[in-house]
């Protein structure tokens, strides 16, 4: 048992946020706004809700300021076309892979998604759930993960991890 400790240990990722002295403002649609439009200038909004491109795939950033919510999700495919084989591996990736993103279904349509309360939600976990939508879907029928923990020697884990990486980069510049 304690070597699988070590073991786990190892292979933990080092922590995404570091501690700061002063914590962050709440998260606010305008401070929304301008870590989006870091991560993609080109990003379009109506005010509540953004669409923008990640690795050449669409997420769209959904708000609720009088519920205290936000979600970025991207679809993956028909829920239809999920067969029951794949619905117990999304359901695996759920508890073990897919990290704080997760597959969900809504309105016939398999979706990544990222849902956290707004006001509490750190730069730097928007940003790495935004990684974690777009990991989640372009890994949909192979590793089924949001990308910061990979076990093996494969390459995906690496690039799934430079995506998240090159991410908290952009969000850097605000």
């Amino acid at each position: 048992m304690t070597r699988l400790l070590a073991l786990l240990a190892l292979l933990l990722p080092l922590p995404l946020f570091a501690a700061e002295d002063t914590p962050e403002p709440p998260m606010t649609l305008e401070r929304l706004d301008a870590i989006i439009r870091a991560l993609d200038p080109e990003a379009q909004t109506n005010g509540s809700m953004w669409q923008l491109t990640v690795n050449e795939v669409t997420v769209l950033i959904v708000t609720d300021e009088s519920a205290d919510r936000m979600r970025a999700i991207t679809p993956v495919r028909k829920a239809e076309e999920v067969t029951p084989e794949e619905m117990t591996r999304l359901m695996q990736a759920n508890f073990d892979s897919a990290l704080d993103a997760r597959y969900a279904i809504a309105r016939d349509v398999l979706w990544s998604a990222f849902i956290h309360p707004l006001k509490p939600l750190e730069k730097n976990q928007l940003i790495s759930g935004i990684g974690q939508v777009v990991n989640l879907a372009q890994s949909y029928g192979t590793l089924y993960s949001g990308g910061a923990l990979q076990y093996g020697d494969g390459d995906s884990g690496a690039l799934q991890r430079a995506l998240i990486d090159d991410l908290l980069s952009k969000g850097e510049e605000i």
